[in-house]
C-alpha cells in the first residue's frame, strides 16, 4: 500500500536544473505524493512545470562580488534558510531534494537544520558548486553520468546512478527507432544551443554545410534553433547557400523535431545530452567555452568514448571542421546508424523513475537502489524500495 508523503524540490537558475526538478515532482504526484518547489524568478520562468505542486520563492544569495558581494550572499542565504524553515514547519517534508542552483542551498541548509532527510542530483558529469557544499552532509547523492568528477572523497559511497530525468514524449522516441536514411535520401539536421540557442552555432553551422560536396549538400534540410538577433542573418545565409532551413527561436515541438533528425548538432549541456541519449540520436557537440569546471567538455566524454558523438572543443569549432565531421557520418549511411545505436545504449531512459524510487526511500537504512557508483565503477546492489 503506498503511503502519501511530502517533499521539497530546490532548483533555480537554469533549465537544466528545473527540468530534472519538474519531472521528479511529477512522477512524485502521479504516486500520491504532495510536492512543493523552492526557486527564484529565473527558475520558476522556466517552460515545463508541474501543475499541481507548490511553488515558493526564496531569496538566495550569489558568490560573487568580492568581500561586499560575499556579504550579501551570506544574509540572503540566511533570509531563505529561515524562510524555508517556516515552510517545513507547516509542510513537514520527509526529504527535501536540490537539484543545484543557489536557491538549492538555503532550502538543503534548512532540512539540515530540521532534521529532514537529504538528497541531491547532479545532471552534470562535474558536481556543481553547490551540491559541493552539501556533499557531505547529505544523505544521497543521485548522479546523471557513470563518473562525476569533484565528489569528495568522504561523500564518494553516498553516490547513485540514476541518470538525468528527461520528458517523457523523448522517452518514446526510443521505440520507434533511427529514421531511415540512405545516401539519395535527405538528411535531416537539427542544431539547438539549449534553452537560449547559442550565436556560434549560428555563426559556423551554416558556413559549415555549406561546404559539404553538392551531392550531400542539396540533401540538407536543416532545423534551427537561434537566437533573434542571430535569426534573420541566418536565414539569409542559408537561403544564399541553397539549403533548405526551418528557423525557430524556441522549438517548442523539439520531441517531434528530435524524433525525426538523423544528426544533431548542439551544444553539450546534461539536459541536451539525456535527450539525445534517451532517443538515441548520433550528434556533433561543441561544448560551451567558459562552462563552470569545464563540465560541458566533461560531459561529452562518455557519448565521444561510445562512439556515439563527436566532440569539437569551441575554440576549434570552424566551418572545415564542422564540414569534416559531419561528413564523416554523414557520407556513410551505417556510421551514423552505428552511432545512432551506440547513443542508445549511453541512454538511462528510467531516470525519472529511478530517482524517484530513491526519494521515496529516503530515511531508509541502509539507502537502495538500482545502480551505485563506488570508487567510479558501477555494480548492482538491489532492488529500489517503494
Amino acid at each position: 500500500m503506498s503511503v502519501s508523503r511530502h517533499y521539497v524540490l530546490a532548483a533555480g537558475g537554469t533549465g537544466g536544473h528545473m527540468i530534472p526538478a519538474y519531472a521528479l515532482g511529477e512522477e512524485l504526484i502521479a504516486r500520491g505524493h504532495h510536492v512543493a518547489l523552492i526557486t527564484d524568478e529565473r527558475g520558476a520562468k522556466i517552460p515545463g512545470a508541474f501543475e499541481k505542486g507548490q511553488v515558493h520563492m526564496l531569496p538566495a544569495g550569489r558568490f560573487a562580488g568580492g568581500p561586499i558581494g560575499w556579504l550579501k550572499a551570506l544574509i540572503g542565504i540566511k533570509r531563505g534558510r529561515d524562510m524555508a524553515l517556516r515552510l517545513y514547519d507547516t509542510f513537514q517534508p520527509t526529504a527535501v531534494i536540490g537539484f543545484g542552483g543557489y536557491p538549492a542551498l538555503p532550502a538543503l541548509l534548512a532540512a539540515r537544520k530540521a532534521g529532514v532527510a537529504t538528497l541531491v542530483h547532479e545532471q552534470n558529469a562535474v558536481l556543481g558548486r553547490v551540491n559541493r557544499l552539501v556533499a557531505k552532509q547529505v544523505d544521497a547523492i543521485a548522479t546523471s553520468f557513470e563518473s562525476v568528477e569533484r565528489v569528495p572523497a568522504k561523500a564518494r559511497s553516498k553516490v547513485h546512478l540514476v541518470g538525468n530525468p528527461v520528458r517523457e514524449s523523448v522517452v518514446a522516441l526510443r521505440g520507434k527507432g533511427f529514421p531511415a536514411y540512405d545516401e539519395h535520401g535527405v538528411l535531416r539536421i537539427l542544431v539547438t544551443g539549449g534553452s537560449q540557442g547559442a550565436s556560434i552555432l549560428s555563426e559556423v553551422v551554416p558556413d559549415g554545410l555549406a561546404l559539404l560536396p553538392e551531392g550531400l549538400r542539396s540533401r540538407l534540410q536543416v532545423t534551427q534553433q537561434c537566437r533573434a538577433e542571430d535569426i534573420d542573418a541566418v536565414r539569409e545565409r542559408y537561403a544564399a547557400f541553397g539549403i533548405a532551413a526551418d528557423l525557430a527561436t524556441y522549438l517548442e515541438d523539439l520531441p517531434e523535431r528530435l524524433g525525426w533528425s538523423h544528426l544533431v548538432i548542439a551544444r553539450a549541456g546534461a539536459s541536451t545530452l539525456a535527450e539525445l541519449t534517451a532517443a538515441g540520436r548520433p550528434a556533433v557537440l561543441v561544448p560551451l567555452l567558459g562552462a563552470t569546471d569545464d563540465h560541458q567538455s566533461v560531459n561529452a566524454r562518455e557519448m565521444v568514448a561510445a562512439g556515439a558523438a563527436r566532440a569539437i572543443p569551441q575554440r576549434a569549432f570552424t566551418a572545415k571542421e564542422l564540414a569534416k565531421q559531419v561528413q564523416k557520418l554523414a557520407l556513410s549511411p551505417s556510421a551514423l546508424a552505428n552511432a545512432a545505436m551506440r547513443s542508445l545504449e549511453c541512454g538511462r531512459p528510467n531516470a525519472t523513475r529511478d530517482l524517484a524510487d530513491l526519494v521515496e526511500n529516503a530515511g531508509g537504512e541502509p539507502l537502495m537502489d538500482v545502480i551505485r557508483i563506488e570508487r567510479g565503477t558501477p555494480s548492482a546492489s538491489g532492488a529500489l524500495a517503494t
